[in-house]
């Protein structure tokens, strides 16, 4: 069953306000210290550094995801996963037929430039 949309707001109030960028993924491991099954990965964000970021993308082997880009937000706050922090929220949406947290990459479909900005 299908759930209601959230209210309008406006570009300024919300999009606007997150710094999307293009990174590719220069390390990745799966993670022991998290309450379920994570992958530390390293991202390289062009001239806005590297950032790590632990996220549930499991589903797809380690080679997969080595040197894969992704999308991340750079402006929101570190986040605490058990004893870890993850500097940078990486972005997808749920992997088909999997637990629910489980994901898979939202990504460019060409090999765009890191750092480049999601608008």
């Amino acid at each position: 069953m299908a759930s209601e949309l959230k209210p309008i707001v406006s570009f300024e109030e919300s999009f606007a306000k997150l710094d999307i960028r293009v990174g590719r993924v220069v390390e990745v491991e799966l993670e022991t210290k998290t309450p379920k099954q994570t992958y530390r990965m390293v991202i390289d964000f062009g001239k806005y550094g590297r950032k790590t970021s632990y996220g549930r993308f499991t589903c797809h082997p380690v080679e997969e995801v080595q040197d894969r880009l992704v999308l991340g937000v750079l402006n929101f706050p570190p986040r605490q996963m058990g004893t870890v922090t993850s500097e940078v929220l990486v972005i997808g949406v749920q992997y088909p037929k999997a637990e629910s947290g489980e994901a898979t990459f939202v990504s460019p479909a060409v090999n765009a430039k890191i750092g480049s900005k999601l608008f």
